[in-house]
């Protein structure tokens, strides 16, 4: 996980295809999230940016197109549409209204990871990383470091996706299951673990932390003044 390409949401009804595409693509360095219904994965999208989407069209309630038509405006990672073999006018209406690829069921792995490099590779849609400095303390989210007080402190890509988000939402209060979306982990006691971790790189007195704080019985936030 701390050294995966791209963060991807994979949006499908179907739990044995969820599995699947998301065992191959973790064997494969990707980092994934998944979501069982358009519903879902539209609260998924309001709290992570993701690299990539791969997109069921055939779904019970809100459709594939559905999705993408209704979010059009909070969508920027490219998507590749699940589509079922024979249906043509779909893929085209897919295409139109804004999807980078569409890949027919049943599909190759190997297929499947092709497409996914190719797009990245042309869209460059990854997160751009950023250097951010205040109050005598540098986040270098290119090279992994934090800087504090002339010390040198390195930070893994977990902690990086939190810092990445939190930095672009300064004040935003974050509760243990959004961390845990974003980095793809469900224990609460591991998520306080690498808070507390962090707070140690941030912090001049990480037990009275003044810039990444706890929000009681709501979650972390990260102060930059």
């Amino acid at each position: 996980m701390d050294n995966f390409i791209a963060h991807i949401l994979v949006v499908d009804d179907d739990d044995g295809i969820r599995s699947l595409v998301k065992k191959y693509l973790n064997e494969n360095k990707f980092l994934i999230s998944t979501a069982e219904n358009a519903e879902d994965a539209e609260k998924k999208i309001q709290l992570i940016k993701f690299d990539l989407i791969i997109l069921d069209i055939m779904m019970p309630g809100k459709s594939g197109l559905e999705f993408i038509q209704e979010n059009k405006r909070k969508l920027e990672a490219p998507i590749i549409l699940l589509t079922a073999k024979g249906e043509p006018s779909e893929r085209i209406e897919g295409l139109e209204i804004g999807a980078d690829d569409y890949l027919p069921k049943p599909f190759e792995p190997k297929e499947l990871i092709l497409r996914i490099k190719n797009i990245l590779d042309k869209t460059k849609k990854i997160i751009q990383k950023r250097i951010i400095e205040f109050n005598k303390i540098k986040i270098d989210l290119n090279r992994l470091t934090i800087k504090r007080n002339n010390k040198e402190f390195k930070i893994n890509n977990t902690e990086k996706i939190i810092l990445e988000k939190m930095i672009n939402n300064p004040g935003k209060t974050f509760s243990r299951e959004n961390i845990g979306e974003l980095i793809n982990l469900n224990k609460e006691r591991s998520i306080d673990v690498i808070i507390t971790r962090l707070r140690k790189k941030i912090e001049d007195d990480p037990k009275n932390p003044k810039f990444l704080q706890t929000m009681r019985g709501a979650g972390y936030v990260l102060w930059i003044e």
